[in-house]
């Protein structure tokens, strides 16, 4: 699951939203409160954000409440990011963040991102904002890196890709996760419309939300309080996903091959045998789709 319900900050317009800072925070709370190895390391997100001093004691960065929710953002983060290597290595070399928020793979991962040109796609407020945070914070913009503003629900993003440079002729990575639940089923729908539209070679990671029904029933009450807490915060989950939902939906779009990546295997792949037992809770779960 991607957020948590005990938020303590409120932002100006032009700031981060709330989810894009408290994903960045889990991220560098996982290399700052759970031991080594790490799934995970990213404090950049730290430093741009910048949250005052204590932070660490709001409540929704509390280390054993958080701690299924910053495992999953962690996983997500490392199954997109091998994949992207991957592909870097496979000689694809433009990669599209959907809803980028605070990622900040383009300046942790030199190589591949150096073979790459990156593209972030997201709302024009939080990007100016990030913007001038990655200027104000020594970072800087890096040359290969592409932000393009749009609205997800009233926009097309495939013309402002475009508009930026991409080349629809060349195979890419687009990743879009903790996106899905915020936009409608038709908003989802056309982004895998779009993405379908890449040229051969092209892969596709998108998170979803399950339904309740097939959460486990341990972590239904974080699902439940997470949903509250993003309605109050003017960003309600509008859309819940079967697996079979999202791979039909994918098929019908026009992807070659399309798969499905349960939380489940990411918490055995890189969280088996920690003996912290750090574990990624349940109801978060991947289409991975190629052209």
């Amino acid at each position: 699951m991607s957020d948590d319900p005990r938020t303590a900050s409120d932002h100006a317009p032009a700031g981060p939203e709330n989810t894009a800072e408290r994903v960045a925070l889990w991220r560098a709370l996982h290399v700052l409160a759970d031991a080594p190895p790490h799934v995970f390391e990213d404090t950049v997100g730290l430093a741009l954000v910048d949250p005052p001093a204590g932070w660490r004691g709001r409540p929704d960065m509390d280390a054993e409440f958080s701690a299924g929710f910053r495992a999953s953002i962690v996983a997500r983060a490392r199954f997109v990011e091998e994949i992207v290597a991957e592909q870097a290595a496979a000689g694809v070399d433009q990669y599209v963040i959907l809803g980028a928020g605070l990622d900040t793979f383009a300046l942790r991962r030199p190589d591949p991102a150096a073979r790459m040109t990156v593209f972030e796609v997201d709302q024009p407020g939080p990007q100016g904002w990030k913007r001038r945070r990655l200027d104000e914070a020594g970072y800087g913009v890096p040359g290969n890196l592409r932000m393009v503003p749009v609205d997800f629900e009233t926009e097309d993003w495939w013309s402002a890709l475009a508009r930026a440079g991409f080349d629809a002729a060349r195979p890419a990575v687009v990743a879009s996760t903790g996106v899905a639940q915020y936009l409608t089923r038709e908003a989802t729908v056309s982004t895998l419309q779009s993405a379908a539209r890449l040229a051969p070679g092209s892969t596709l990671i998108l998170s979803f939300l399950l339904p309740m029904e097939l959460i486990d029933a341990g972590d239904k009450d974080g699902l439940e309080a997470s949903s509250a807490g993003a309605r109050s915060s003017g960003t309600p989950f509008v859309s819940f996903f079967t697996p079979e939902d999202m791979l039909d939906l994918a098929r019908t779009a026009g992807f070659r091959s399309v798969e499905h990546v349960t939380g489940t295997d990411l918490g055995e792949r890189y969280f088996d045998e920690r003996p912290d037992g750090l574990h990624p809770s349940s109801g978060e779960d991947f289409l991975l789709a190629r052209t």
